[in-house]
């Protein structure tokens, strides 16, 4: 309780899977979370209630929108951006307004919200981004416009640590691979060929990447910035 104890702290994307397990670790450790969500409405109003946290209804794909929910939580001392999406197909077929929404969600918002929070952020804050091991490997087809969001998270990661250093505020990477969720179930229909690629032959849990995110937002994590931290069973290696 004592790490996080009267801590502000915002998760953009924190209804459900990865961003669900964020709040509710958090929460458990003592800081006062809220989080948005688009649309899980019944989902994110079960996870204010069993947590003590608050739920606000805000699309990370509109920019003012974005910007007005991170200012209007004043001074955070944690910023967890775990809002994304996914799209996955044959380049010359994919939908271009489905790109460019994936690139809004996955990069602008991480982007925008970033810089929103610094403003208002105290000495020793911290912005942490979830991203993708995809960034670093893309070993099927039908991932490029994926994996060139998440890429683009690690030049945003080593910019930002620079012009937010020398407050003292972090900024940083989680990178999962696969993890049980809605969005990549662990008996889904890609599991066993995502296995295939893993040296432990499971999908991750969402509360071994909040945990992993916990850590970097804690007290131990001063001097971590600028980095990307995997947490992919292998998947990368």
């Amino acid at each position: 309780m004592s790490n996080f104890a009267g801590k502000n702290v915002l998760v953009i994307g924190g209804s459900r899977g990865i961003g669900a397990a964020i709040v509710s670790r958090l929460s458990a450790d003592g800081a006062k979370v809220a989080f948005t969500y688009a649309g899980s409405r019944e989902a994110a109003l079960d996870l204010a209630a069993s947590t003590g946290s608050e739920a606000i209804r805000s699309d990370a794909a509109n920019r003012q929108e974005l910007i007005d929910t991170v200012r209007g939580r004043g001074s955070l001392d944690v910023l967890v951006i775990n809002a994304g999406t996914l799209v996955l197909g044959d380049a010359l077929e994919l939908d271009a307004d489905a790109i460019d929404h994936m690139i809004d969600v996955n990069v602008r918002a991480p982007y925008h919200a970033a810089v929103e929070a610094a403003r208002q952020m105290p000495e020793g804050g911290r912005i942490i981004v979830i991203g993708s091991t995809n960034a670093d490997r893309i070993p099927f087809a039908g991932g490029a416009a994926y994996a060139l969001t998440k890429s683009a998270v690690q030049g945003m990661v080593r910019g930002l640590a620079r012009d937010f250093g020398p407050r003292g505020i972090t900024v940083n990477a989680v990178q999962p691979g696969p993890v049980d969720t809605d969005m990549n179930p662990a008996d889904g229909p890609m599991a066993d060929t995502m296995h295939s690629f893993l040296a432990i032959k499971r999908h991750g849990r969402p509360d071994e990447v909040a945990g992993l995110v916990a850590y970097l937002a804690g007290p131990e994590a001063g001097f971590i910035t600028g980095s990307f931290h995997t947490i992919d069973g292998g998947f990368a290696a």
